[in-house]
């Protein structure tokens, strides 16, 4: 789910980039927001006051790592 949230596709957006039914994605995205905050990866249950600046920025950075992975698989389809 965290592609979902990096990025901000649409669950629809990821299943086609991921090469899978939609639906999967959908039923990933519901099941991970049913769970209890703090059984989420990732979450403390402090609350997103409580992380610190050094946490947020690696969160920022893997973001635009991410990013930037499925940008360079989707131009290897392209060439493939």
């Amino acid at each position: 789910m965290r592609l979902v949230q990096s990025t901000g596709k649409s669950c629809a957006q990821i299943a086609r980039d991921l090469v899978i039914p939609p639906h999967y994605v959908a039923r990933w995205k519901k099941q991970w927001e049913a769970q209890e905050p703090a059984g989420r990866p990732g979450n403390t249950g402090r609350g997103i006051a409580a992380h610190s600046k050094q946490e947020e920025r690696i969160k920022h950075l893997e973001r635009e790592l991410q990013i930037a992975r499925q940008e360079r698989d989707i131009e290897k389809k392209a060439v493939a």
